[in-house]
């Protein structure tokens, strides 16, 4: 896919507030500090689209970016970050829950998770969460480029055996840097492929 355009739309403090639209939509989400707006601007060809922070848990709202004026991406805030307050964290839940749960051309969830790091039982919930509730999504490993190809074959390994605890099969895994853009044609050909579906 050529990204021809890649605009900033909204930021939406509530589910109900996000823009009233009838074009897919793919929503990208995973724990802070996971490299989720540095993906976002691979993916897009953007440097600046998704703002990138050394400060974990800045996106704090639903961000809506309109790519080629046929769909949007949707930058969720991450989930899992200890440093904000309990309040605030349920506040994200909420948000982040309402949103997946509700939004009725929502056509897939990504689901990124750091290729380096072990499965995380917050993450494994979270996806679990989604596949109980007939939500579709992927999972993206990400960060691919700080190790060999066979340490993130070891760690999908690992993956694979914990998710099998749960499901007959797997969702769909894409193998990402946002460094080398290793993935993004996969990814891209992905939305596209989904974008194409009545």
């Amino acid at each position: 896919m050529q990204i021809k355009s890649a605009k900033f739309i909204k930021s939406s403090a509530r589910a109900d507030e996000c823009p009233v639209t009838t074009l897919p939509e793919y929503a990208f989400i995973g724990r802070s500090n996971v490299g989720k707006s540095s993906l976002i601007n691979m993916l897009t060809n953007h440097s600046k689209l998704a703002k990138t922070s050394g400060r974990p848990g800045k996106t704090q709202l639903i961000n809506h970016f309109l790519i080629n004026e046929t769909w949007y991406l949707v930058d969720l805030p991450g989930y899992g970050y200890a440093k904000v307050s309990k309040e605030l964290r349920e506040k994200f839940d909420k948000l982040i829950t309402y949103y997946i749960m509700k939004r009725a051309n929502l056509r897939c969830v990504f689901v990124l998770v750091d290729s380096r790091i072990p499965p995380q039982p917050i993450d494994i919930s979270f996806m679990n969460n989604l596949g109980e509730n007939n939500i579709p999504f992927c999972i993206v490993f990400t960060k691919c480029d700080k190790q060999s190809k066979n340490q993130i074959q070891k760690m999908f390994a690992v993956y694979k055996k914990e998710l099998l605890n749960y499901w007959e099969e797997l969702p769909n895994c894409f193998f990402t840097s946002s460094e080398s853009k290793m993935g993004r044609e996969e990814l891209m050909e992905f939305i596209e492929e989904h974008n194409q579906l009545k």
